[in-house]
């Protein structure tokens, strides 16, 4: 290459920055000038009974998979188990006072099915239902609309001890369980989501045995999923013949997948990542199938399908909802080679070093990048994302609507007592700052979005993790027990009254 190609390169390369800089100075621009809500955006924090509750025991509760696991040696980083946690069960007005004190309008809990069917099937527990009860009337009574997750991944120890969600019959004592909160609850709670991420739980659970029940077999999980996709298809039958007044949407975890590179096959592997990860249950309720999410045939006789299955899982959602927390970049498996050594988490996941990626049915490989800042949980800070998201459910699915059901991010902060005890946890405030102005100019594109709810009201129980993770925009000191509205709690709480970014 002579010295004039060179430097017209050089020139071409300078152009494209200078061009990519300017499209990204002028979407923050945008993002900034343009970031009103709407007025009746609905402004929200999500919890989740297992990580807040404590009181393992009490008043007829019987053991979960959680309090199981977490009772066994080497699982939880410190040795930590849920027993206390927040201790949320006796200080649950608190809680809410708080969410009052912040202006918020939605309040994302989740429902012990463990206090409410001891082993999960039979006759309801009445100091379970009465619990709950008393937690929506403070909700109702301080403004807030509550919104209940059935199940955030702690199901009875008993069911388990019967096969857990590979075995079919869940499906059917998971829409009685729905059926009796609905009756007991559906006079005061209008917005349900049955299950809280059911690829995490159903994977990590049964895939690759991360979380309990500790079972590592794909067929396990490909049989617990479809378990899943049924229970949710009569869960939503069994709460809306019992309130006329019920919504039903979801809470699934979803992360945008970018091509790795340009070529047809990263582009056909990012298309069954997206449809195995992001759409496989939201497909199953639309329209009763899966998507297109294997390398050839579905895997029916292996997750155990039946005839009729398509109508027991078609119930198309009254809304969407989903949790955005950060990207994935995917390749085709036979291009990578092997993808070094394997790494799960909460939110984050790579395959395991073989040729045939995660799975021999999917082929794909996904991993989380590091081209963006990191949070304390390693987790890629990429706001774009959230945007980019939220766009394409919006396309696939004409315009839906939509609830963010969880986003947020770990930063351990503490209170400091040379600024009078605050915590001033700006690196917080500045991942929702960026995450909500690329929110705001999606709805600005045409997104019927809705709500959105910060994970996490409270420094909570992480599961693995112990209490290693603080994603709270509360503090809580789980000593004495005592809340501390961090500094992003009260700026989130500014921004709920104005609706103004």
């Amino acid at each position: 290459m002579d010295q004039l190609d060179q430097l017209d390169r050089r020139r071409f390369l300078a152009a494209s920055s200078a061009l990519a800089a300017g499209s990204l100075l002028s979407r923050h621009a945008f993002a900034e000038s343009r970031a009103q809500f709407p007025k009746d955006f609905l402004w929200g924090m999500a919890t989740a009974s297992y990580q807040i509750e404590g009181a393992w025991d009490e008043d007829g509760k019987a053991e979960s998979i959680w309090d199981r696991y977490t009772h066994t040696v080497g699982k939880i980083k410190g040795a930590a188990t849920g027993d206390v946690a927040c201790d949320s069960y006796h200080r649950y007005r608190e809680d809410i006072a708080i969410l009052k004190q912040l202006n918020q309008k939605s309040g994302r809990f989740s429902i012990s099915w463990s206090r409410i069917q001891p082993s999960g099937t039979g006759p309801a527990n009445p100091k379970g239902l009465d619990y709950y009860s008393r937690y929506v009337d403070a909700l109702l009574e301080a403004g807030i609309r509550p919104f209940c997750t059935l199940y955030h991944w702690d199901l009875p120890q008993g069911l388990e001890d019967r096969g857990g969600w590979p075995n079919r019959d869940l499906a059917g004592y998971f829409a009685d369980y729905a059926g009796i909160l609905a009756k007991a609850l559906g006079d005061r709670i209008a917005v349900w989501a049955p299950f809280n991420m059911p690829w995490a739980f159903t994977y990590y659970g049964y895939g690759i045995g991360i979380h309990p029940p500790g079972r590592a077999e794909y067929g396990l999980f490909i049989k617990a999923a479809h378990t899943v996709a049924l229970a949710q298809g009569e869960c939503s039958r069994a709460i809306k013949a019992a309130s006329s007044k019920a919504t039903v949407g979801s809470a699934y975890s979803m992360a945008p997948g970018y091509p790795k590179t340009d070529s047809e096959a990263d582009i056909a592997a990012t298309a069954r990542y997206h449809a195995m990860n992001n759409l496989y249950f939201l497909e199953a309720a639309m329209k009763g199938e899966y998507p297109k999410a294997f390398v050839g045939e579905t895997p029916f006789e292996l997750m155990g399908y039946k005839a009729g299955d398509d109508k027991i899982m078609k119930a198309p959602l009254d809304w969407v909802g989903f949790h955005y927390y950060t990207r994935r970049v995917i390749s085709d498996a036979k291009n990578t080679g092997s993808a070094g050594p394997a790494r799960f988490g909460t939110e984050t996941e790579s395959d395991a070093p073989d040729a045939n990626g995660r799975d021999p049915y999917t082929r794909f490989h996904a991993i989380m990048p590091t081209d963006h800042p990191l949070t304390e949980a390693g987790l890629e800070i990429y706001p774009h994302g959230i945007y980019d998201l939220v766009m394409q459910i919006t396309r696939e699915y004409n315009k839906p609507i939509i609830e963010i059901t969880e986003s947020g991010c770990c930063y351990n902060d503490t209170p400091y007592d040379a600024e009078g005890g605050h915590v001033p946890d700006t690196r917080r405030i500045a991942f929702f700052r960026g995450h909500l102005s690329e929110l705001a100019r999606a709805i600005h594109d045409g997104a019927r979005v809705r709500a959105y709810h910060a994970w996490s009201l409270l420094d909570n129980f992480e599961w693995t993790d112990g209490y290693t993770q603080r994603y709270g925009l509360t503090y809580v000191d789980y000593r004495s027990q005592k809340r501390v509205v961090k500094d992003s709690g009260l700026w989130y709480g500014q921004l709920a009254a104005t609706g103004q970014l």
